[in-house]
């Protein structure tokens, strides 16, 4: 069974961010042979005075397959985690929910939460108004409305950057578009306008590549080298691009 692992709020100013936990969380889970980690989302929610965060108000959403695995053993594995290593100030929020099941109502809340200010109470509602499991762990427990929006936006499917994909975080050099379809989490390779590069197109993937959730896959996105006499054709977009997504 695929799941999404909503989170966010996790940290304080002075450690790790929500990002970092998500990725711990995906290796624990793997540990305990709970679940399998497709990959992990960052997604940037509203920036305003008026909502509290700690640096960037990021959620992050973990896509996941079950071992078998209850999912009442998956949230109370994810709450305890939450609890022993979200921050001191934090104040953590969980949203777990099977991919199939999340309702187009929780994908608009999710993209509103972009634009908006939204609540704790319109979150909790929208949440057990379709059954989803919904919980703060820390702190006044803000998070969840970052974690249910983190969910619904993975869900949407255009929205967000991976931070962790298989075999990308590990990438250095260069290799040819068909090779890191073949052999990474990446599904696609493509220019910023939506053309696919030829399975022989050579990519320099310093440094890692960060592909982007886009029509419900991970698309990395490139462009003509601009480098004379380079033994490859295409490069990575600036990461000034990629962190619009």
């Amino acid at each position: 069974m695929r799941y999404l692992i909503g989170i966010d709020d996790t940290d304080n100013p002075d450690t790790r961010g929500t990002g970092f936990r998500a990725r711990q969380l995906g290796a624990r889970l793997a540990e305990a042979g709970l679940a399998v980690t497709r990959g992990i989302t960052r997604h940037q929610l509203f920036v305003h005075p008026d909502i509290p965060y700690t640096s960037h108000n990021s959620s992050a959403c973990l896509d996941v397959e079950l071992n078998g695995t209850a999912v009442a053993v998956l949230r109370d594995f994810c709450r305890s985690y939450l609890a022993a290593e979200s921050a001191d100030g934090s104040d953590a929020g969980l949203c777990i929910a099977a991919f199939d099941e999340v309702p187009a109502t929780m994908v608009e809340f999710a993209e509103s939460a972009k634009r908006v200010i939204l609540t704790q109470a319109l979150a909790r509602e929208l949440a057990s108004r379709h059954g989803i499991h919904l919980e703060g762990v820390t702190g006044d427990e803000m998070g969840v409305i970052g974690a249910l929006s983190a969910v619904g936006l993975r869900r949407g499917g255009h929205d967000g950057r991976f931070i962790w994909l298989d075999g990308v975080r590990e990438l250095s050099g260069t290799a040819t578009a068909g090779w890191l379809v073949a052999q990474t989490g990446i599904d696609a390779v493509e220019t910023i306008d939506g053309g696919a590069l030829p399975s022989e197109a050579a990519v320099r993937v310093d440094p890692w590549p960060r592909p982007v959730l886009l029509n419900g896959k991970a698309v990395l996105l490139t462009q003509a080298t601009r480098e004379k006499d380079a033994c490859y054709n295409w490069e990575l977009l600036p990461k000034e691009i990629i962190r619009r997504y």
